[in-house]
């Protein structure tokens, strides 16, 4: 009578209750390579206390005591390292491999990383873009001026130096006055001012006034007052007003 192996007695064990070695392989976590090692009792390349490790998780999750295999798997590795054995049936750590492709899976995450790495940069690029457009929008005087350009002039200023304050002029008559004005070359005016009634005029750089009766009128120049040109009855042809003020000529 034959004695059987541990290998083949866990073998049986594992049929009877009808349990293909992948799922035994699924429940236990245990390598289809070691699990068919130990059941072929060709476990010579493994570590003893691995085995022994793995003898007592495929025992319990069988039903059978552990204690009543470990002595014989054992006996059976010691007389299968005295023994000669093809080198393709022994088992070697190496064949471990794992039940699926890793390498793909590894190459779809160092990409999903770089994308990752790359939209946050663009982001952060994108803020800092919107950041500077905001400071500029705010402070637009700001503006850099460009070597060999003349720097912006504020659009007040522009108006300031293209169009000058006119120079405002008005002749209150306390009595009727024969009264003349030339503004910038052009008469504007000539006759009499009646006595009470108030005429005025703007112009761009000068007004040149003549008046027959000197204490007749008061002049209002940009809004001050100017009394007693000279005497009542007297004739006055040379009165000019411009940017320096007012000057009467003899």
């Amino acid at each position: 009578m034959s004695i059987e192996s541990p290998g083949l007695r866990l073998k049986k064990l594992r049929l009877e209750k009808g349990l293909t070695l992948d799922e035994v392989h699924k429940k236990t976590k245990i390598h289809l390579n070691i699990l068919k090692s130990m059941e072929e009792d060709n476990l010579v390349n493994l570590n003893p206390i691995y085995v022994k490790g793995f003898i007592k998780i495929y025992c319990r999750f069988l039903g059978a005591d552990p204690r009543s295999f470990v002595p014989d798997f054992k006996e059976t590795i010691r007389k299968a390292e005295i023994s000669p054995v093809k080198k393709e049936n022994r088992f070697n750590l190496a064949n471990l491999r794992p039940p699926f492709n890793i390498k793909p899976f590894l190459i779809g995450a160092g990409v999903l990383v770089v994308i990752l790495v790359l939209f946050n940069i663009g982001k952060a690029v994108s803020l800092k873009i919107s950041q500077i457009k905001k400071k500029k929008a705010a402070s637009p005087a700001a503006a850099a001026v460009v070597p060999g350009k003349a720097k912006p002039v504020p659009s007040k200023a522009k108006a300031a130096v293209a169009s000058p304050a006119p120079i405002r002029l008005g002749i209150r008559a306390k009595e009727n006055c024969y009264v003349t004005v030339r503004s910038d070359g052009k008469v504007l005016f000539q006759g009499v001012i009646k006595k009470g009634r108030f005429e005025s005029w703007q112009a761009k750089d000068r007004f040149d006034i003549s008046v027959n009766n000197a204490g007749a009128v008061d002049l209002e120049i940009n809004g001050k007052v100017i009394s007693n040109l000279g005497r009542k009855g007297r004739a006055l042809k040379n009165i000019v007003i411009d940017k320096e003020g007012l000057r009467i000529g003899r």
